[in-house]
């Protein structure tokens, strides 16, 4: 990550009134092994898009531009593979290369960046993650062979298929915990989305909490009374498990969530270290 001084100098170098879109890019790993950290590493990115945006911002104010420049993530992902060397690459055509297998854990880290990327939908106006087939992907495939889906491809879908709309900032209130690089870590991280055509809000939400569950309370009160339409959960007891070429279906999503409503109120249990969508008809 660049520091401001770096992003002011490269902003400044821009002709600005010709310029729509800055290209950033992000990319987190869990190689030291220390699982909380890893799990905080979406305010990073929180802190990486505001620290941007914010030297536009002031970019803008010291040209006196009427001009908002937004951004695009043209790559982001969880990464932690290293590759093969090139010696081992003699006379291969094509070799697999970069190929991670993603856990929950890892699941869990792409769902807190999705949320992050939603919670800033205003000036973040792209952000393709990186790879889809194969490449530090969530599709996996071999010549020949079989298709499986990567524990980071649902959360991937969820977002794709549930987040569009008019996006809700939450007033959240969560317990904390500090880590190596981050202090007060909200164990709930959360979002919501409204879309007006279907009468539909859905919420996005996950526990950090590795031993936990956690109650989520959601006040919907001002589009009136809510319906649960549904409840998924990704979680395993493992939160290192993974989908293989042998075994494709050790994580996946389930619909027994068991969030419930009443009036205007939603309440929820929030497996530990889990993934949660809930869906909600709503009549404003």
């Amino acid at each position: 990550m660049s520091t401001f001084a770096e992003w002011e100098a490269t902003v400044l170098d821009l002709s600005y009134e010709n310029v729509d879109y800055l290209s950033l890019h992000a990319y987190y790993n869990n190689n030291d092994g220390d699982t909380p950290n890893f799990l905080a590493q979406s305010l990073d990115l929180d802190q990486f898009i505001d620290s941007v945006a914010a030297t536009c911002d002031y970019i803008k104010a010291k040209k006196k531009s009427k001009k908002k420049i937004y951004l695009s993530l043209d790559e982001w992902n969880v990464w932690k593979s290293q590759g093969t060397s090139r010696a081992e690459q003699l006379w291969q055509i094509a070799p697999p290369e970069f190929e991670d297998v993603y856990t929950l854990e890892d699941a869990l880290v792409v769902g807190c960046c999705l949320i992050s990327l939603l919670k800033h939908a205003d000036r973040v106006k792209m952000a393709c993650i990186a790879q889809l087939i194969n490449v530090i992907a969530p599709i996996m495939t071999e010549n020949g062979g079989p298709l499986w889906l990567q524990t980071t491809y649902y959360p991937y879908m969820h977002a794709s298929v549930y987040g569009r709309g008019t996006v809700l900032h939450p007033l959240i209130t969560s317990p904390k915990y500090d880590s190596k690089n981050f202090t007060d870590v909200p164990y709930l991280e959360a979002v919501s989305v409204y879309n007006e055509e279907l009468g539909e809000v859905t919420v996005f939400a996950v526990n950090r909490h590795l031993s936990e569950g956690l109650e989520l309370t959601v006040d919907l009160r001002s589009f009136g009374a809510a319906t649960v339409l549904q409840h998924t959960v990704l979680e395993h007891e493992d939160i290192y498990a993974a989908n293989t070429r042998q075994n494709p279906g050790t994580v996946l999503p389930h619909d027994r969530g068991n969030a419930s409503a009443e009036g205007g109120r939603v309440s929820a249990l929030l497996p530990k270290a889990s993934w949660n969508v809930i869906r909600l008809q709503v009549n404003p």
